[in-house]
């Protein structure tokens, strides 16, 4: 955790550093590692046998995670958006 952390640290002093530098390509290597780190995660996931065995209960657990989250944000940035207005004297 300490290595991920460090790493983490690291990038964002030399970004500090280097923030008067154009990296416009920078946004396309991020985006192809990504790509490439999830297609690993794919080949790792596909080859464990025990979490495909898991994948229907997971996937129903995922879901019903996902709608609370999804719930919960919509709630709350209704409230927000209710609070702020209101005190605008806008309509809510």
């Amino acid at each position: 955790m300490f290595t991920v952390i460090g790493f983490m640290l690291g990038g964002m002093a030399i970004g500090f550093l280097l923030r008067r530098q154009n990296f416009s390509w920078i946004n396309k290597v991020i985006t192809s590692l990504i790509w490439i780190l999830l297609f690993l995660l794919g080949i790792e996931v596909g080859g464990n046998k025990q979490i495909m065995e898991g994948l229907a209960t997971l996937g129903v657990e995922a879901f019903a995670i996902t709608l609370a989250c999804v719930l919960g944000s919509c709630i709350f940035a209704w409230g927000l958006w209710y609070i702020l207005y209101k005190k605008k004297g806008g309509k809510a």
